[in-house]
């Protein structure tokens, strides 16, 4: 027997040092003047570009007086990805002894979610700190702009993409075909998939976002999962947090890119349009909300949005509390901890909240999922040896210490609830403790059935190991397999339709580890997803079995799975819905998607998982006790 073909995890990028820059549609400065308040100093843009009362605004957001530096992202008319290097410098007695500015940029979207931007956050950042000494010094600004401006009749070529400029990529888009669910066929590989080989030489970018990955998971712990079910919802998320904004701004870049579906599904989801990856807005304020309203599922969908795969749902962060008080713009509202935070007793967590107020919390197999990935990740990194960032430098020792004991998870950022916890079974099942540990505020808690079963369990194993817990983990772990370093450096492939497949994570070790959380989560996402196709396939097929194996009746039932339309409710509609059964989805069925049999939270997003994707109607059976 032939072996299994093996497929690498492969993101191709371009060598950083020899790739050309983004072309800027815009460059401008922006000064905060004590008595106009926010001013375009210098501009320049390409013709027909508008950006007078709007860039001033979305690159200076509230609070940023409070901190020396940020960088911020933005999005411009949908159109542009919008990068501004802020500095608070001293200035004279006029400027009341401070002086804060900020250089900015846009560039064309078509260059990926964020137009990858952050390739002129390094230079735009040197700029703005010599313009805070003389603000009237614009020649580097006017330098820079001769060499990076965007000229519609000039292509930018890249080793790995044989790239085009944005006009070029745009007319690639409208010259691709359809595929089933009658979008643009924008993707030719899956993350899973991909297998050219990266170049030698290629890094990760000192500001690429996907750097704070491992922030993202030590930030939000188990919280991670609860918040990638809401986008992979394709629901309206708002971050809410204090400056620097830096941080926040990657966060809504990572929660797209690890809720963005595998083009391996997009075949298999009748939703049309599909929305394969949740709209990245960045940074917004009281200036964006009519643009925030768009994405609701009450809404009718912009067709330029749909045409993108981001029909529904968008992820954005702000600064200004207000926005967080009109809940009609938003679906989740996520609470992120102050800075000086990090000094506390106990871990403060981010707070999660739905548009009731009503707090999200993980599941029981949530946590337990997260404690085996923390696991992995550490079994990841200890096997590929590779360096630590800066932001994680002041850690490694302690790391150095656990790294040889195997009760250990410490793994990223040390979270008092997790590193002490051992990977023995009775530890990952132990019932919340009773001396208020921190974690149990983001934690469901044991339903009452779940905690008979497990008794009931234990008492029938005389006490053993738990062989169903044992299972579980292993099955997580699978999730993990293949994604070592002995396999090829991840990196970003360009298909020449202007999109990158992840946005422009480059190879290297340090991007393995970047990329091994992303597969991680991409191959979690097609388990859940193709498993519920499988059942729902079954499901017609038994329907078309007891009318009869007519081919009318079998036509009748592939047309109401693919007549799905985006007609104001964002769910689709589909004809003769009534007549056609609910999905029966059983506890095996949850166990098999690693779900949380136990808990009514699991199951309701279940449900309606398939009621958006499929339109269907679903009920899902949960554990149960029998005697």
């Amino acid at each position: 027997m032939a072996p299994a073909k093996r497929h690498y995890l492969h993101l191709d990028l371009p060598v950083a040092h020899t790739e050309a820059l983004p072309q800027v549609a815009a460059l401008f400065l922006i000064l905060f003047d004590v008595k106009a308040g926010y001013t375009i100093a210098w501009k320049r843009s390409i013709p027909g570009l508008d950006i007078a009362n709007s860039v001033e605004y979305k690159s200076l957001p509230s609070g940023l007086h409070n901190v020396q530096e940020d960088t911020v992202y933005f999005v411009h008319s949908n159109e542009y990805a919008g990068i501004s290097s802020f500095i608070n410098g001293k200035g004279g007695e006029s400027e009341r002894n401070a002086l804060m500015l900020a250089v900015g940029a846009l560039i064309p979207l078509s260059y990926g979610r964020l137009g990858k931007s952050w390739r002129h956050a390094e230079t735009l950042k040197a700029l703005a700190k010599d313009l805070v000494k003389d603000p009237t010094m614009t020649t580097p600004l006017e330098a820079y702009w001769q060499e990076h401006q965007y000229r519609e009749d000039e292509e930018v070529a890249t080793p790995a993409s044989g790239g085009g400029s944005p006009s070029a990529l745009r007319q690639q888009r409208r010259r691709a075909k359809s595929s089933p669910n009658r979008q643009p066929r924008k993707r030719n590989r899956a993350v899973s998939s991909a297998s050219a080989l990266a170049s030698p030489g290629q890094t990760l970018l000192a500001h690429h976002p996907a750097l704070s990955l491992t922030t993202l998971l030590n930030t939000f712990g188990l919280l991670v999962f609860p918040l990638y079910k809401a986008a992979l919802l394709r629901k309206r998320i708002l971050l809410l947090t204090q400056a620097p904004v830096k941080l926040a701004c990657d966060f809504v870049y990572n929660i797209s890119i690890l809720s963005t579906l595998p083009s391996a599904l997009h075949d298999l989801l009748p939703l049309s349009p599909l929305p394969t990856r949740l709209r990245t807005l960045f940074s917004v304020g009281v200036h964006d909300i009519s643009n925030l309203f768009t994405g609701s599922r009450t809404a009718q969908y912009q067709d330029h949005l749909a045409n993108e795969g981001q029909a529904y749902g968008w992820i954005a962060c702000t600064t200004e509390d207000i926005l967080s008080t009109k809940n009609n713009l938003y679906d989740i509202l996520v609470t992120l901890p102050p800075s000086y935070a990090e000094q506390a007793a106990t871990t403060v967590w981010p707070r999660i909240q739905g548009k009731q107020g009503v707090n999200v919390r993980g599941t029981q197999r949530d946590a337990r999922r997260y404690r085996g990935l923390r696991r992995d990740l550490r079994n990841f990194r200890t096997s590929s040896s590779r360096p630590v960032s800066r932001s994680q430098q002041r850690y490694t020792d302690t790391e150095h210490q656990n790294a040889n004991s195997e009760s250990s998870t410490n793994l990223l950022l040390p979270i008092p609830s997790l590193e002490e916890a051992t990977t023995t079974d009775r530890d990952i099942d132990a019932p919340p403790d009773n001396d208020g540990s921190d974690e149990q505020q983001i934690l469901e808690p044991q339903s009452w059935s779940a905690l008979a079963y497990n008794s009931f369990m234990w008492w029938a194993s005389a006490g053993e190991a738990r062989t169903d817990r044992e299972e579980e983990s292993e099955y997580d772990s699978q999730l993990f397999a293949n994604l070592g370093m002995d396999t090829p450096s991840p990196g970003v492939r360009r298909n020449g339709d202007g999109d990158d497949e992840e946005e422009g994570v480059a190879g290297g070790e340090r991007v393995g580890f970047e990329m091994a959380l992303i597969a991680y989560f991409h191959r979690f996402t097609v388990l859940i997803l193709h498993t519920l196709s499988e059942i729902i396939d079954a499901a017609d097929s038994d329907s078309v079995s007891e009318n009869g194996s007519s081919a009318d009746n079998e036509q009748e039932v592939t047309n109401n799975r693919s007549t799905q339309s985006g007609t104001g409710n964002g769910k689709g509609t589909r004809s003769g819905e009534e007549d056609l059964d609910v999905i029966e989805i059983n506890s095996d069925d949850m166990q098999k998607m690693g779900l949380d049999v136990w808990s009514e939270s699991d199951r309701a997003w279940v449900e309606e998982l398939v009621e958006f994707y499929w339109g269907r109607k679903a009920r899902v059976k949960g554990g149960s006790v029998e005697c």
